[in-house]
């Protein structure tokens, strides 16, 4: 029953859109299952709680509002006995609440986009991350997840970015969340991807496909730690 963070330590990286694409992929393919997955929206906007209570959204999805340093601890554990699932949108700053959650990580997952800017910060969560390690004497799995890539070229700023990490050793994740109209037009409207009637339906598909690719991805990488089962903590 893993713990699923996102995390950054600045606004604007995609942690709201990659918890909202995250969470409406594991739900729709729970849903015939009977297999729920909470969302917990620790971050002051409340953009992932607005999107959960659009219509069209999943009805496996559990929502957890208003999660703060006081309590963000306490609504995981309850969200962990509940579902088999649990999404943590953070605020984008380095703040209490932000490593009271990842604490109780199963896995961290760290936007960034490619700039210099995102790359400082995503090494400002990195550290966090560490401190938190050091803390409670275990590990926190973590990788970096792409946002806003584009789909039909690979950018010289892209290229030097991931080469900046690869030195560094950071873990990255294969599939990138890419710039698509869909993923935009969900926050809209709600609902997900899947069962969108705006925009090109090719695009659409297109746009399920790369959400359910870093789905799978997620599993396999939870899987292979086994932090799915519980051994992370």
């Amino acid at each position: 029953m893993p713990t699923i963070v996102m995390a950054s330590s600045k606004g604007g990286a995609g942690k709201t859109t990659a918890s909202v694409l995250l969470t409406g992929e594991l739900a729709r393919q729970g849903l015939e299952k009977g297999i729920g997955v909470t969302l917990i929206d620790g971050d002051p906007n409340q953009h992932s709680a607005k999107w959960a209570k659009k219509p069209g959204c999943p009805e496996n999805i559990v929502l957890i509002e208003n999660a703060n340093e006081e309590n963000i601890v306490d609504e995981i554990e309850a969200a962990e006995a509940a579902t088999p699932f649990v999404i943590v949108d953070l605020e984008g700053t380095a703040s209490m609440a932000v490593a009271n959650a990842i604490s109780r990580a199963d896995m961290v997952i760290i936007m960034c986009q490619a700039s210099q800017d995102d790359i400082d910060e995503a090494v400002k969560t990195i550290k966090l991350i560490k401190r938190q390690e050091k803390v409670l004497r275990r590990d926190i799995y973590y990788s970096v997840l792409f946002t806003r890539t584009s789909a039909a070229i690979i950018t010289n700023t892209f290229k030097y970015v991931t080469s900046e990490f690869e030195k560094a050793g950071v873990d990255m994740f294969k599939t990138q969340i890419m710039e698509r109209e869909a993923f935009k037009a969900i926050r809209s409207y709600g609902g997900i991807v899947n069962d969108l009637e705006v925009g090109s339906k090719v695009a659409n598909v297109k746009a399920a496909e790369n959400v359910k690719s870093l789905v799978n991805e997620i599993k396999h990488r939870l899987l292979s730690t086994s932090v799915s089962e519980g051994e992370g903590r």
